[in-house]
């Protein structure tokens, strides 16, 4: 019963990794055909797709050039902006020190689009009054009739000087004509670079609400940071808030006027491009910096309200240059070599294995089959659920990890024959060579990931592919070498053809040659009787052995080839 443990153990461990390849298959499955969001290729970068290159110019309020520090922030809060719409291997560069380049890979969507254009900063201004979007009123007649143009004539200065920027004293007879008449479809009517001191008449994103805000009393560069979460006690989803030490006590003023207002006046909104995120109503007093948003949120809704929040503020505003597809020629080309270098280091690695393993080097390639299976599928779900794209650097990774891999059995199968020239079996060889093997490839491994995670911090986007599919790899080589090479070996062990040491096995202990044991010493290996007759021989031999007198063993010795005689003069021991 005890003999037949590492076999059960070994499909044990087989049918385990039979699950999760079909577990992972089944995810990117769910995927494909129920919601239409995977595919069965893994989703390519712009270094070997193509895609969509934005080209943006900065504008500054004085019209002088931008300065470099405002250059090198734009581009970070731009990046994030397009890693937070989930695509993978962007590209965001600055050009000529006043354009910033953005490229994406594949089409662009419509949603990034107006992300990566959403250029102007991010405002906070208190509501002064809402109402619906409509331009037209029903008049006694019953018709609709449009409400007219602001007279010029009307008064625009505002009689008493407000004093703060929630007074509806800012609501002078031409604004409120002006509101009436705004359409919050007009294109002309263009809320983005309005004056920061004055109130303004715009609508929210979806044109269902028109307001008018007061002067801008804080900016976006005063948030530091905003996330999504449930809220503890009602399980809603919120948008936390948090701001830095100037935007909180102003923050905490505003909240104090704001708070116990009637509508809408006790609302304060969040303007981005000049349209109006979000207009939270003022429900307490909030001096600590860290307010929170609630309403309707789903998941996502509150996701992308915390993005726009977080990313929002720009210190720059930008013109779309142009806007241009990128030729994947280039691109496929280098793939075809990538993929050309990669099927040589395949073939390199199963010749030598063959070579020097003979029959074990086909579980080598085995090994390495089943490794390509887990990272096909792993990089088809994470396109899906992380936006990776597979770059000409992840190829390189890729293509890296191969010899890696390839080292892992190369230490456990060199250890397997070092246990068999230490006069062991074959099962038992592979079970010490096992034990021996495994604590060494588990820090070569760890510190492959380690260098992996460091580089993938360190490294600009370029090389975070490289980083990134060296440490997946990697992880996945550790996952096969205990899930797969190691139980196949228990069972290859019990077969004829291994046990019996068959030459073309590749564990022939008469075929393994010396043992080194250190300090230029050599053993020759310990060869196991196979037959009967033998092993009565070598009982015999050693018997005789152990009755020889001394001066039988020293003769013995002495005629032992490489053995030095003693000269006449010279005193033996």
């Amino acid at each position: 019963m005890a003999a037949s443990t590492p076999v059960r153990r070994a499909w044990r461990a087989l049918t385990g990794l039979l699950t999760i390849t079909a577990v992972l298959f089944g995810i990117n499955a769910l995927g494909v055909y129920v919601f239409n969001a995977s595919s069965w290729t893994p989703e390519l970068a712009l270094d070997l797709q193509g895609g969509t290159q934005i080209i943006l110019e900065a504008q500054t309020a004085d019209g002088t050039n931008p300065s470099a520090e405002q250059m090198n922030q734009a581009v970070t809060i731009i990046r994030q902006r397009v890693d937070a719409s989930g695509v993978g291997e962007a590209d965001v560069t600055t050009e000529g020190g006043k354009n910033i380049v953005v490229q994406i890979p594949g089409q662009a969507d419509e949603e990034t689009r107006q992300r990566i254009e959403a250029s102007a900063q991010l405002q906070l201004r208190a509501v002064l009054y809402s109402g619906s979007p409509a331009t037209s009123f029903v008049g006694d007649d019953g018709e609709s009739t449009p409400y007219p143009t602001p007279d010029p004539a009307l008064e625009s200065t505002p009689t008493v000087e407000p004093t703060n920027g929630s007074d509806p004293a800012w609501i002078t007879p031409a604004l409120q004509a002006e509101f009436l008449a705004y359409n919050c479809a007009d294109p002309a009517n263009d809320p983005a670079n309005a004056p920061t001191d004055e109130p303004l008449i715009t609508c929210d994103a979806n044109g269902t609400v028109k307001y008018i805000l007061g002067p801008v009393e804080l900016d976006g560069s005063s948030i530091v940071d905003a996330t999504s979460g449930l809220e503890q006690t009602s399980g809603q989803w919120v948008v936390n808030l948090r701001f830095d030490e100037a935007g909180t006590e102003t923050f905490g003023q505003i909240s104090q006027r704001l708070y116990g207002a009637t509508p809408p006046l006790n609302q304060f909104a969040f303007v981005l491009d000049g349209y109006v995120l979000t207009a939270p109503s003022m429900n307490g007093v909030i001096l600590d910096g860290q307010p929170s948003i609630s309403g309707t949120f789903t998941q996502e809704t509150a996701k992308v309200l915390a993005d726009q929040l977080k990313y929002g503020a720009l210190p720059l505003s930008f013109a779309v240059v142009s806007s241009d597809t990128i030729s994947a020629t280039l691109g496929s080309q280098q793939l075809q070599i990538g993929l050309i270098a990669g099927l040589i280091g395949l073939a390199l690695v199963a010749i030598y294995s063959l070579i020097v393993y003979r029959a074990l080097g086909f579980v080598i390639i085995a090994s390495l089959v089943v490794m390509a299976v887990l990272t096909y599928v792993m990089l088809l779900i994470l396109g899906w659920r992380m936006g990776f794209r597979l770059s000409l650097a992840g190829v390189a990774g890729l293509i890296v990890s191969i010899g890696f891999t390839a080292d892992s059995f190369i230490v456990y199968f060199e250890r397997i024959r070092d246990e068999l020239r230490d006069g062991k079996s074959i099962t038992g060889a592979v079970e010490d060579g096992w034990s021996r093997a495994k604590r060494t490839i588990y820090i070569s491994k760890s510190i492959n990931i380690l260098a992996a995670v460091v580089l993938y911090i360190l490294a600009d986007a370029t090389v975070k592919g490289f980083a990134f599919t060296l440490g997946l790899t990697t992880a996945i080589d550790v996952l096969i070498f205990i899930l797969f090479t190691h139980p196949v070996m228990q069972l290859l062990a019990r077969t004829r053809f291994f046990s019996s040491g068959h030459p073309l096995s590749g564990l022939d202990p008469d075929a393994l040659g010396a043992v080194y044991r250190g300090r230029a010493q050599f053993r020759a290996p310990v060869v196991t009787p196979k037959t009967a007759a033998e092993k009565r021989a070598s009982r015999s031999r050693g018997e005789a052995a152990r009755r020889q007198t001394i001066a039988e063993r020293k003769l013995a010795e002495s005629r032992t080839p490489g053995s030095t005689q003693p000269t006449e003069g010279e005193d033996t021991p």
